[in-house]
């Protein structure tokens, strides 16, 4: 088994769980234990970072923008994931593709808020988690497409045209895919 840590997940068109219809997932971790990846399309309500650190007490004095918590998955959603530019990092950082990190500690969001934390970001509530050789099922049943990620890809606020945007990537047509997995 490769890795595909560090790539983007897309959902299939035939995708029958609704909490990943249209998705795309940037993958954090896939090896033979667990994977682990956060949704980079979709958001929590209308809730804003600002709005988010006001109820955690953590000050937003140098926060940048309006930017919009995210929908990282269906697992511990209590729990707060910060992918960002590999520019920033700390102790308990997890470097995760080229050029990319993941934080989960308040401290990057203090940094956030001050307005010193990394060029790129985005904070995602909970996370897209698959036990020991689950994800490999999916991907075996074509249930996700891998395809290469980038910055632009995983920081824009098109949100409603990354899941096209990602297929566009692989060079799909909708219109060609087939919800049957091909065997030899």
């Amino acid at each position: 088994m490769s890795s595909l840590a560090g790539q983007l997940l897309v959902a299939m068109p035939h995708m029958q769980d609704h909490r990943f219809v249209r998705s795309v997932i940037y993958l954090c971790a896939h090896n033979q234990t667990a994977s682990m990846g956060l949704v980079i399309n979709k958001l929590i309500g209308s809730l804003t970072l600002s709005e988010l650190l006001q109820q955690l007490d953590i000050p937003a004095n140098g926060l940048i923008g309006t930017p919009r918590v995210h929908f990282g998955g269906p697992v511990q959603q209590e729990r707060g994931f910060v992918l960002h530019s590999a520019d920033y990092s700390e102790k308990e950082t997890m470097v995760v593709g080229d050029n990319l990190a993941l934080t989960a500690t308040p401290d990057i969001l203090r940094a956030i808020g001050r307005g010193e934390g990394p060029r790129k970001s985005f904070l995602a509530l909970g996370y897209a988690g698959w036990g020991p050789g689950q994800l490999d099922i999916e991907l075996q049943q074509n249930s996700w497409l891998n395809a290469p990620a980038d910055e632009d890809l995983l920081f824009d606020n098109d949100l409603d045209s990354k899941w096209q945007r990602a297929l566009a990537k692989l060079g799909v047509d909708l219109s060609m895919l087939s919800s049957d997995a091909g065997h030899a």
